[in-house]
């Protein structure tokens, strides 16, 4: 299809949904200008903007991925609450890093399910997802599979990564786009319960 540019957002999330990735380029150009000045005005940072812009677009690719986006028309209203999330969660754990003390008065941090061991079982689908997720990646072509590994179990920043390996970080969540989606068909083959948020 050569007029993509004039498909409405809902109709591109659809096509994007069932496996056309154009549409989703065009979705990215349509409203990447948009986000990140959203998120640059609000945290008045570059680099962490440049984060916050790449994790709100692999949640949304995320999502519509899942079936998780209803198309109600409010394609851009979806994606700027998505990217608030980001923002608040982004300077909520900068506020808990920056933070000591007690929760409470009476000493209830011993309390806190923050502190607490995880259970048993919680341990154990989480080790087992992460040897699905690890199986997963290692059948992912070199450049796919080695941005998962860096973004997920080395923890690091976009900005990072693209650092690391010498592409920008453009190529870089373009890697990590091709690689959820690659990842996703091969859970479902496997029956795999995947989810990356």
């Amino acid at each position: 299809m050569n007029d993509w540019k004039l498909l409405t957002d809902d109709e591109l999330v659809k096509l994007y949904a069932e496996g056309t990735n154009e549409a989703f380029d065009v979705l990215l150009d349509r409203y990447k200008n948009k986000i990140y000045s959203y998120i640059l005005y609000t945290v008045h940072d570059e680099d962490t903007a440049n984060d916050l812009f790449q994790e709100t677009f692999i949640k949304v690719i995320v999502n519509i991925q899942s079936k998780r986006y209803s198309t109600e028309g409010k394609f851009q209203a979806w994606v700027t609450r998505i990217a608030h999330n980001m923002i608040m969660d982004f300077y909520r754990q900068k506020a808990g890093e920056n933070t000591v003390g007690d929760e409470t008065e009476d000493g209830q941090i011993f309390n806190s399910a923050n502190l607490s061991d995880p259970s048993i079982e919680s341990q154990q689908i989480h080790d087992q997802t992460l040897r699905d997720v690890k199986a997963l990646y290692k059948m992912l072509p070199q450049p796919q599979g080695e941005i998962v590994f860096m973004r997920f179990y080395q923890n690091l920043s976009f900005k990072e990564i693209a650092e690391e390996l010498g592409i920008s970080i453009n190529t870089a969540l373009g890697r990590m786009r091709y690689a959820i989606i690659n990842m996703r068909k091969m859970a479902e083959e496997k029956n795999i319960s995947f989810a990356l948020n």
